[in-house]
């Protein structure tokens, strides 16, 4: 099945960059598209809810008027991610503004739900489903998601225990469509790993964290630089959900990196809370086990031309360097 245009034009490298609450905001979704790669940020992280017609207003207006300057070389599309738990008492103004702007991609979490593919491809927009096993990429298929996310072990945020093999062959025995994949994904060989396991593209986040554009505190950021694979701590405390956070910040936040409770998944709660004083992803940072690769805080443009050269050379490596893959632009 071939890809939708959305994911298979104006791209420099086949990445979404994943949506990061708090962190991720106009700045810095503008600048990965400009980059060549498909930002993205959370509706919620617009606050107050008003903010959010501003925030695209800002972003539609800027990359249409990059592409007018530069018709050789347009920014790559944007997303939206909109969590559609029940708790989310803004869900349906938010649709709502990203209908009025014609949002290309929707990405959805934490439930997969029809009314909301409909609403959304009634404009035109695609969806993807961000899941953690092949149970629920069935059930975000039948509800009607155009493309799914696999969420594999070792991801940012709220991230599954499964191999990215695994996840990705199953998903693959049965669905053709639109798949990404998430998972300690910060290197441009990773990117290439990652189409030649199966996915479409690469969905790639905690690296965006140390960029200059990125809303995070300056000690996250540095922290990320200073962290690797085995600081990071899996817990489902922080908000009910099981989720990959940095074990500096949990100790910062005085708590027991290796004695924490699991939290009730009942208590979930997207609108206002969590589950301890120390909230995620304020004070409790999230971070995924590829942030070894990461080595300093650069603008996210520099980072997008470090991840294409790893990319360039990891196909070199392998001797198909002028086998450029679908999503590439030329």
């Amino acid at each position: 099945m071939a890809l939708p245009s959305i994911l298979a034009e104006r791209l420099r490298l086949p990445v979404l960059c994943s949506p990061l609450f708090i962190i991720s905001n106009p700045d810095l979704v503008i600048a990965q598209c400009k980059a060549g790669v498909i930002g993205s940020f959370p509706t919620l992280n617009a606050r107050p809810a008003s903010q959010l017609d501003e925030w695209l207003d800002r972003i539609t207006t800027e990359l249409a008027d990059h592409n007018a300057r530069h018709p050789d070389r347009p920014a790559a599309p944007f997303a939206v991610n909109q969590i559609v738990h029940r708790s989310n008492d803004r869900l349906e103004q938010d649709l709502e503004l990203c209908a009025k702007y014609k949002v290309p991609i929707t990405i959805t979490s934490l439930g997969a739900r029809e009314e909301v593919n409909q609403q959304v491809h009634s404009y035109g927009g695609i969806v993807l489903h961000d899941i953690i096993n092949n149970r629920f990429a069935r059930k975000a298929i039948d509800k009607g998601a155009d493309g799914l996310i696999a969420v594999a072990a070792g991801a940012g945020g709220h991230a599954g225990t499964q191999s990215p093999f695994a996840l990705i062959r199953e998903i693959r025995d049965w669905f053709d469509g639109p798949l990404l994949l998430s998972g300690a994904i910060a290197h441009g060989a990773s990117i290439l790993a990652a189409r030649a396991a199966g996915a479409d593209l690469a969905y790639v986040g905690s690296a965006f964290i140390a960029t200059d554009e990125a809303r995070a505190d300056e000690r996250y950021k540095e922290m990320i630089v200073d962290s690797g694979a085995s600081d990071i701590v899996y817990s489902s405390l922080f908000t009910g959900v099981h989720g990959n956070y940095l074990r500096k910040s949990i100790v910062r936040a005085g708590l027991d990196p290796d004695d924490l409770p699991e939290s009730d998944p009942s208590k979930m709660n997207f609108g206002s809370g969590g589950n301890t004083k120390a909230k995620a992803w304020k004070d409790i940072w999230g971070a995924g086990q590829g942030i070894g690769a990461v080595r300093d805080i650069v603008p996210a443009a520099r980072l997008v031309e470090r991840l294409a050269a790893e990319y360039a050379e990891a196909q070199e490596r392998l001797g198909y360097a002028t086998a450029e893959p679908q999503a590439l632009r030329a």
